[in-house]
């Protein structure tokens, strides 16, 4: 770390702010371009003409709470170019805020290469939706911030990350999950914030029309699961196998799922219960983002941006406190050149859809169990307590 920290305390901010100039550039040029923005206007479109948001026969489009189109109104009006912009700029300040409210919680020395370094390991896996304008941007971003306010014991500011959360990806609900049950006394708050995001659409739009959406929605999610007969190919922990001609069956899936939710749960509650504060928060999200991107059966390549920071900044920390090392050094290069797969057709032919699910759950898995280690170290140094 001695040796790299002169070349990371700005460079890596750097990069991190010079690529995403070079979206908004290429958002102003070509705005529809790689761009998943064309389905959140047609969204923002279909909901001010009462029309149809969602297309059932499709895995694909649209796939948004009605909020999400009734919010993203005022960007659709704006236009491809200077909405795009904006919702490119809002996404992306959101993720960063959020880091850099980590990377203080964390405490100690070299706080600024500390972010840097950890942003520079994100860039490669991160920047394909960034460039996208993926909502899965913004929802990183407040699920982080909701789980550090929530951790904090901040309601309002709990209350905001949840409801922009859930607008964002219902897949949120999983975090809202955990964060009850890290602070049960938040349960109401979060039911509340659940509750205004489905009753938010109302002010808009008429209550018949909405009903009906609302009941199309819910059938949609009900009714997502792995699929071969379709053309959406997931990219979660089934891949490797369905690549090998070893497909999971759904059932065996599904129970592979609750037993994943379960460690999820108990390595959070270990986390937040043994972890000091700053690392608890950072060991919370990983593990969540972990289980979000490699077990949630609605998962996409770019939908490891989510892990791809927190997962930079762990390998950063951990770097910082062994001073270095094998395991840092290793993880540092298979988290920047995963990122790096699909930079090349033929390369990501080869990669798809098997690679990053795998190569995440050997990051993941290391990292959760060096925060495990951490915390069990600190367990044994405090000693049994005397009672009597």
């Amino acid at each position: 770390m001695t040796m790299s920290k002169p070349v990371f305390d700005r460079l890596g901010l750097g990069l991190w702010i010079g690529a995403f100039l070079v979206v908004l550039v290429l958002v102003l040029l070509s705005p529809d371009t790689r761009s998943v923005l064309p389905a959140y206007r047609y969204g923002s479109q279909q909901f001010l003409a009462g029309g149809p948001l969602y297309n059932v026969q499709s895995e694909m489009g649209y796939l948004y709470a009605p909020a999400f189109a009734a919010l993203y109104i005022p960007l659709f009006k704006l236009g491809p170019h200077l909405g795009g912009l904006i919702w490119h700029i809002v996404g992306f300040s959101v993720l960063t805020f959020a880091a850099m409210r980590q990377a203080r919680k964390l405490g100690g020395s070299e706080l600024p290469w500390l972010l840097s370094f950890g942003l520079f390991l994100a860039l490669p896996m991160a920047l394909g939706a960034i460039r996208n304008g993926q909502a899965t941007i913004l929802l990183t971003g407040a699920c982080w911030l909701l789980t550090l306010t929530a951790l904090e014991g901040r309601r309002a500011e709990a209350f905001f990350w949840a409801s922009v959360a859930i607008i964002a990806k219902p897949t949120a609900i999983i975090m809202l999950l955990l964060v009850g049950a890290l602070r049960p006394r938040l349960i109401p708050l979060l039911v509340l914030a659940v509750l205004f995001v489905l009753v938010l659409p109302y002010a808009f739009a008429p209550a018949a029309y909405l009903n009906e959406q609302y009941r199309v929605f819910a059938g949609m999610l009900t009714s997502m699961a792995v699929d071969n007969a379709s053309h959406f190919v997931p990219t979660d922990f089934t891949a490797p196998f369905t690549r090998i001609g070893l497909p999971i069956p759904d059932f065996g899936a599904t129970i592979i799922r609750m037993v994943m939710a379960l460690f999820t749960l108990s390595a959070v509650l270990w986390f937040d219960r043994k972890l000091e504060r700053g690392m608890a928060g950072l060991a919370i999200f990983l593990t969540a983002a972990f289980y979000m991107c490699v077990f949630n059966p609605r998962v996409e390549p770019n939908t490891y941006a989510m892990i791809a920071v927190p997962a930079g900044l762990a390998i950063a920390l951990l770097w910082r406190e062994e001073r270095g090392g094998m395991p840092a050094s290793v993880l540092s290069a298979v988290l920047f050149l995963t990122g790096l797969t699909s930079v090349e057709r033929h390369m990501h032919e080869f990669f798809y859809p098997w690679f990053r699910p795998i190569a995440v759950t050997a990051i993941a898995g290391f990292l959760i169990w060096w925060f495990w280690a951490k915390a069990r170290s600190k367990v044994m140094n405090e000693g049994p307590v005397a009672n009597g």
